[in-house]
């Protein structure tokens, strides 16, 4: 959720849901302090490895609504949404945003693994969908997952 709001901050700072690409690292690194101006760029690589956004050659381009977004006065982001999630990770985020308790999502997730005897990422991709929230952008990795299991 923290990557979300992360991404969403300038957007919703200049009241658009398209930027410059040294629109969206000033004010991330000098407006908000929250990142180095390297940091702020691999955020828009990680952000658009998870379709959050997209390129338009020197744009960026919001893909959701930017005012779905409330970002705390003291929110700062941790480091950590830096990194490539799992498929397994971003599933659970969509879950606990559509108000599903974290533990309990993790412990069906499990369970639905173990009876199904899959990768812990196809059980997040087919307890999402049971749930009703749509994770279709995830169905790949989960069944390449599989398939890769399968060697």
């Amino acid at each position: 959720m923290s990557l979300r709001v992360a991404v969403a901050a300038p957007f919703v700072q200049n009241g658009t849901d398209r930027l410059r690409e040294n629109e969206f690292v000033v004010a991330l690194s000098l407006d908000r302090d929250w990142f180095s101006p390297d940091q702020a760029t691999r955020l828009i690589d990680v952000a658009t490895g998870e379709d959050l956004l997209s390129r338009d050659g020197t744009d960026l381009e919001l893909s959701f609504d930017p005012a779905t977004v409330t970002i705390p006065d003291d929110f700062v982001p941790d480091e950590d949404i830096l990194a490539e999630r799992s498929a397994f990770e971003r599933v659970l985020d969509a879950l606990v945003a559509e108000g599903t308790e974290k533990h309990e999502a993790v412990g069906a997730i499990n369970t639905l693994q173990r009876e199904l005897d899959v990768t812990i990422e196809a059980a997040a991709v087919v307890y999402a969908r049971r749930e009703g929230i749509d994770v279709s952008d995830l169905a790949p990795v989960a069944r390449d997952a599989l398939v890769g299991s399968e060697d």
